[in-house]
């Protein structure tokens, strides 16, 4: 088997499509909630925390390093974006969880829908017996 004819097996299974097309939807799916993070969840909290915003807290640390534009600039410890950082993922982590949960209620209550009505023993009995004389030769 060529190399080529091995890759278009590989790329032509089911699970590289389906990951493909979870990385797609996931990418887009990000926009949502990261939109729904910014626009709808952190402005109520900014008005309950008084607008407090981590991003811009740092510490000073000694010494100098140079930028892009090779000017020297104090070496700053950025510790605000990583809390900025921390807050937004568990508030996305929660947000998620309750949309999974909901999805996950819903197709629960699907599948009892679904289910076959229970039968009774007589009908069970009937049953075994039938598939019991169909092994019979």
């Amino acid at each position: 088997m060529s190399m080529a004819s091995e890759f278009k097996a590989f790329i032509m299974r089911g699970n590289v499509v389906d990951l493909a097309v979870g990385v797609v939807i996931g990418a887009a799916f990000s926009t949502i909630v990261t939109s729904m993070v910014d626009d709808i969840l952190m402005p109520p909290i900014a008005s309950i925390t008084g607008g407090i915003d981590f991003s811009d807290k740092a510490i000073e640390l000694p010494g100098q390093m140079k930028n892009d534009k090779g000017e020297l600039i104090p070496v700053m410890w950025r510790y605000g974006k990583f809390v900025q950082a921390i807050i937004k993922f568990l508030i996305i982590g929660t947000c998620l969880f309750f949309i999974i949960k909901g999805m996950n209620r819903l197709s629960r209550k699907k599948k009892e829908e679904e289910k076959p009505a229970e039968t009774n023993s007589t009908d069970k009995l009937l049953t075994e017996i039938r598939d019991e004389l169909k092994r019979k030769p």
